[in-house]
């Protein structure tokens, strides 16, 4: 669950930068108003965000375009925060600070504050920053629209965030982002006890869904022209332990296998403690769940471990991905870890290096701890910023070399992957598409002359003809019998 996983276009279709200024332009057409939703963090947080603008648009607010908002064109501003980062403050009030200019030029536009960091400093939020309209919390979604009406009435900042969970947020309508792929919720929360983790404290405790809503809603994402889902979960293989059925996800991903058209299921983010053997045959077993996985180390001291309250140990973390590698030789399994926890001496920073090592991952999302206020590890006596530098930088040229190599391994093989709507930076000039194979890496094809060209959603099998430091490149000729095909 990292926002590093995805594309900048995959977090936000329209760049925050385009908010700032000054414009004013009253078309016919905005409903209630034209609405921009700003997004910081991970997945779920992404999906949180496609349920916003669903609450917005039954409300009768309008989406901007994409020019309207490189415009400035906008009624409404919604900023949904992330609060796992130690600058996870500095980047929302920095960010509603730009807006701060738009607001005094336009009275009358409204400005909301939503997600994790609304959850934790719901009050200071409303004291800071007055001109925000509305600030509500990760339980508090479908509230939106009454806070902006009392807020337009009033003229005063309305705070509504609420610890209960009486609605799951899957049950509130949604805007997709994508017509292809579709994030799809299957619980919400986190019960670990994490010492570096604030999750438990912004989202709660674990909730479930039942399996037919879950499966009810994979549908509808078929039936509307996805061919991708992604399960969504703090601990997808976890759920239903609450009921006591430690199988229940392999159950579910047997069943997505069992839906007709969805081509591809990927879920994030598991935690080792729960990964069971169900599971990896299940994915192994279920032709369209992706041999992908996201499974965060966090550290490979078990020392660390311990201070950190993960529930388990650097040798079953690698007995999983033993077990994983002998049912689906293929899978790409990434991972997170955290550098400089505290109490950690170079000898438990070599012991990480050493995992890491031996995991061999496809790719790594690397952080410098930060202590978060609130969680018990804030409170330890931290290691020297420098030192924790220096471990960072080894920790990133060690899998910088293991990603290279992973990837180095594609070169000449033939890949599927499906088109999807985000762009590479260099696509135009290259005149190529992108999208991403079955275990998630990144691939930029070249459209070989005379070869139709791919539509989002289309599926194409083509020749890796280079490798490079984080996507493959395919540019193939078919005349040196390389593959191009595509599939609709």
């Amino acid at each position: 669950m990292n926002e590093d996983m995805m594309t900048v276009e995959e977090r936000n279709p329209i760049p925050a930068s385009a908010l700032t200024g000054e414009h004013e332009n009253l078309n016919p057409g905005r409903g209630k108003g034209v609405y921009y939703v700003h997004t910081l963090g991970c997945q779920m947080n992404v999906h949180d965000s496609e349920r916003i603008a669903g609450v917005l648009d039954a409300d009768g607010y309008v989406a901007a375009t994409e020019e309207q908002a490189a415009d400035k064109d906008v009624d409404l501003i919604v900023l949904n925060t992330c609060a796992v980062r130690e600058n996870a403050a500095e980047r929302m009030y920095g960010t509603i600070g730009l807006w701060a200019n738009l607001k005094r030029m336009r009275p009358n536009l409204q400005i909301a504050v939503g997600g994790c960091m609304a959850q934790l400093d719901r009050e200071r939020i409303a004291k800071k920053a007055p001109w925000v309209s509305a600030v509500f919390g990760t339980k508090n979604i479908g509230s939106l629209p009454k806070l902006l009406d009392q807020n337009r009435v009033s003229g005063k900042p309305q705070v509504k965030v609420q610890e209960k969970l009486d609605l799951f947020p899957s049950q509130l309508p949604t805007v997709r982002d994508s017509r292809v792929s579709s994030w799809v919720s299957i619980s919400v929360g986190c019960n670990n006890t994490c010492t570096f983790c604030i999750v438990p404290t912004t989202r709660g405790k674990e909730r479930d869904r039942r399996p037919g809503d879950i499966l009810d809603e994979v549908r509808r994402c078929v039936e509307g022209g996805a061919k991708e889902v992604t399960l969504l979960g703090q601990n997808v293989n976890s759920y239903g332990y609450s009921i006591g059925d430690r199988m229940a996800f392999s159950k579910l991903l047997r069943a997505c296998g069992q839906i007709e058209g969805l081509e591809r299921v990927r879920f994030t983010s598991p935690h080792p403690a729960a990964f069971t053997d169900d599971v990896i045959a299940a994915m192994a077993e279920t032709p369209n769940v992706m041999h992908q996985l996201h499974m965060p180390l966090q550290s490979g001291s078990d020392d660390i471990l311990r201070a950190m309250r993960r529930s388990y140990r650097s040798a079953k973390f690698l007995d999983i991905l033993r077990k994983v590698r002998e049912a689906m030789p293929d899978a790409q399994i990434s991972t997170d870890i955290i550098v400089g926890f505290p109490g950690e001496t170079e000898e438990d920073f070599q012991r990480t290096l050493d995992v890491v090592e031996q995991a061999r991952f496809s790719s790594a999302f690397t952080f410098i701890y930060s202590p978060r206020p609130g969680t018990p590890a804030a409170s330890m006596e931290q290691v020297p910023r420098d030192v924790v530098q220096r471990r960072f930088e080894r920790l990133v040229a060690l899998q910088e070399r293991i990603t290279e190599e992973k990837l180095a391994e594609f070169e000449g093989r033939d890949v599927e992957v499906m088109i999807t709507g985000t762009r590479g930076k260099k696509d135009d000039e290259t005149h190529r598409v992108t999208g991403r194979e079955r275990t998630g890496v990144l691939v930029h094809i070249g459209v070989p002359e005379g070869e139709p060209m791919p539509q989002v959603g289309d599926f194409v099998t083509a020749t890796v003809t280079h490798a490079g430091r984080h996507n493959l490149i395919a540019d193939p000729d078919p005349r040196k019998g390389q593959t191009y095909h595509v599939r609709h």
